[in-house]
């Protein structure tokens, strides 16, 4: 007998032999479920089944191309008929390690009582009425008539409602067997009298390691990072890698190198995609220039260098977010060692919005009427916005510089020459750094004055520096500069200020605040600050919370902008308008400097004063 992992084929001769050659997808392919890869759970459920007995009367296989539905419905009728010569078999068994009487002719789809049916070319109700008389007979030879229905999401709807009797009632002596890749369009109807069972893609690692078994079966010659790209390319797909792997042996012509699978599938060199990336994060655009048009000059395509370069942004993603990713063999060495890198320094905004610019990017270049260009521009945006703050990071910085251009790193890059600063330096201020804000200037909305924070103070003795807060105001400010968003918004609405001195707080509580926040505050701001702190709570009235006062303000802003006769004409010109809110998009200008610098009435910054 032969194994069953391996059925004897006509061809196994090699080129000496007379038959033909077959490829590697229909001679490598499964013949038991120990030969299944990347299906543990349909093949333990469907052991379980045998092992007790519980066999149903229909299966559907669902799942995406090439995964092994139809490779596993012929197991299936495989194991239902299994039988030794010597009759030592009595019943469905999974345990299948030769080849019983019936086991060559299923394998090869000339079993008389396994019928395979294609419902792409047999759609109508003449196709399932045949099924339905032949049903009735007993199987000539095997255990069981096994109908395997490729594809049967193709069946119509009246071939569908002849099926519903016959499957609802088959007789004991017939499974059925079904195949699909769009589950969505069988109706629910076919599914309850089915069991289901799900496919999944096989992961990369797995298929890199079948594919170098089968290489070595062939007496074939690849490289660990030609398997890893024939692995990603086949997307899970097992007839897929198979596919590739046998035209990259027929491409090869000798031992498989990644350069030449690269060569077969257009792709460009990773190594040369990651310093694409590379040029694009600092911001480098003459870099980044330079190396796609060395790409795009050695036969890479735009849109495939472009989608490279998303893949290794979302590699590298997932590596932040889970550092184990970096060790999947798939990837080569060069890849996981430079992702991990660039996981280490770039913020996850950077990485968001390269991926979203890219995935905009992608659609442009395909309905571009010139490809390479279109690719140029969209490397330009990326590296244009690649250190670019948050609007809040950009408020921080204004601040912080008296009112000035905010400073990204470290003074911005050199746009098409030198090489800027890593993008990590554009991550969030540090919280050791001060924040000033002006102690006299009003607020957008006409309110109390915002609060200066005050420079932390050095240790002659070298521990870490403590942040002096001298208000209440400041604290909120810090709450909101350390991103704690419900520490800022539980002491701007749930807390009324009754006394503040440097290290100590007193509040009164709004009735929905909550209790346990009291003892929360005093870890975070001894955190943040570097010094002791005490929060009490007081039984006093206290002043307005912050969110009182902040909303009072904004009435009284919308009350007087309703005032003025330009804002009364804009909303008698436009009926059910209202004034929502009022905001100041830039600072005044001091009346007297413009009056007696510039001798007119516009502002000093040579704008005409509309943004106001």
């Amino acid at each position: 007998m032969t194994d069953a992992g391996a059925p004897p084929n006509p061809d196994s001769a090699g080129p000496a032999g007379n038959a033909p050659y077959r490829v590697l997808a229909r001679k490598y392919r499964p013949s038991s479920f120990d030969d299944l890869i990347g299906q543990e759970a349909v093949v333990r459920t469907v052991s379980n089944a045998f092992e007790t007995g519980r066999i149903p009367q229909a299966w559907i296989l669902t799942g995406v191309r090439g995964v092994g539905k139809t490779t596993t419905a012929r197991i299936l009728a495989r194991a239902l008929n299994y039988e030794m010569p010597d009759g030592s078999i009595q019943g469905p068994t999974i345990h299948m390690p030769t080849l019983g009487v019936h086991c060559q002719a299923i394998m090869e789809s000339r079993h008389m009582d396994v019928l395979e049916m294609d419902a792409a070319s047999h759609t109508g109700v003449d196709d399932v009425r045949q099924i339905n008389d032949s049903v009735r007979y007993a199987p000539a030879s095997a255990r069981y008539k096994v109908y395997i229905i490729d594809e049967v999401h193709m069946l119509s709807t009246a071939a569908f409602n002849a099926f519903l009797k016959t499957l609802e009632e088959p007789p004991e002596h017939a499974k059925f067997v079904f195949a699909t890749t769009e589950i969505r369009k069988v109706p629910v109807t076919v599914l309850s009298r089915c069991q289901r069972f799900d496919l999944r893609r096989v992961e990369a690692d797995v298929l890199m390691k079948h594919l170098a078994n089968i290489a070595a079966k062939e007496s074939v010659e690849i490289e660990p990072e030609a398997l890893g790209i024939i692995a990603r390319a086949a997307e899970g797909s097992v007839r897929d890698s198979l596919s590739l792997l046998d035209q990259a042996i027929a491409h090869a012509a000798g031992q498989v190198k990644a350069d030449a699978v690269r060569q077969m599938l257009g792709l460009a060199d990773r190594t040369r995609v990651i310093d694409l990336f590379d040029s694009l994060v600092r911001g480098d655009i003459a870099a980044a220039f330079k190396e796609f048009r060395d790409q795009y000059d050695v036969g890479a395509d735009p849109i495939v260098v472009l989608s490279d370069l998303a893949e290794f942004v979302n590699f590298v993603t997932r590596v932040k977010i889970v550092p184990a990713t970096a060790d999947n063999v798939a990837y080569g060495e060069t890849e996981r060692v430079r992702a991990r890198d660039f996981a280490s320094k770039i913020s996850m905004r950077v990485l968001s919005r390269m991926w979203q610019m890219l995935l905009k990017g992608i659609t442009e270049v395909q309905a571009a009427t010139r490809p390479a260009a279109a690719a140029e521009m969209v490397l330009v945006r990326i590296a244009y916005v690649a250190d670019l703050p948050t609007p809040d990071e950009a408020i921080r910085m204004l601040e912080q510089n008296g009112g000035g251009s905010p400073v990204v790193n470290g003074g911005g890059a050199a746009r098409g020459s030198a090489p800027a600063a890593p993008v990590a330096s554009a991550a969030p201020v540090a919280s050791a750094t001060p924040v000033r804000m002006p102690t006299s200037s009003p607020s957008a909305f006409g309110g109390a004055a915002r609060p200066q924070m005050a420079a932390p103070a050095p240790d002659p003795q070298g521990a870490a520096p403590q942040l002096r807060i001298t208000s209440f105001a400041q604290l909120v400010a810090l709450a909101g500069q350390k991103r704690d968003l419900m520490t800022k918004g539980a002491l701007e609405g749930d807390m009324r200020l009754v006394r503040f001195e440097e290290g100590r707080l007193e509040v009164a509580l709004e009735p929905n605040a909550s209790k346990t926040m009291i003892s929360e505050l005093a870890k975070k701001f001894e955190l943040w600050t570097g010094r002791r702190w005490t929060v009490i709570v007081s039984n006093e009235q206290g002043q307005p919370t912050l969110r009182s006062v902040n909303q009072a303000a904004k009435q009284e802003h919308a009350r007087t902008a309703e005032a003025d006769p330009r804002v009364q004409e804009v909303l008698s010109r436009f009926p059910g308008a209202k004034v929502v809110e009022v905001r100041r998009l830039a600072p005044e200008a001091p009346e007297s400097n413009i009056n007696a610098d510039y001798g007119s009435d516009d502002p000093p910054d040579g704008s005409d004063g509309d943004d106001l």
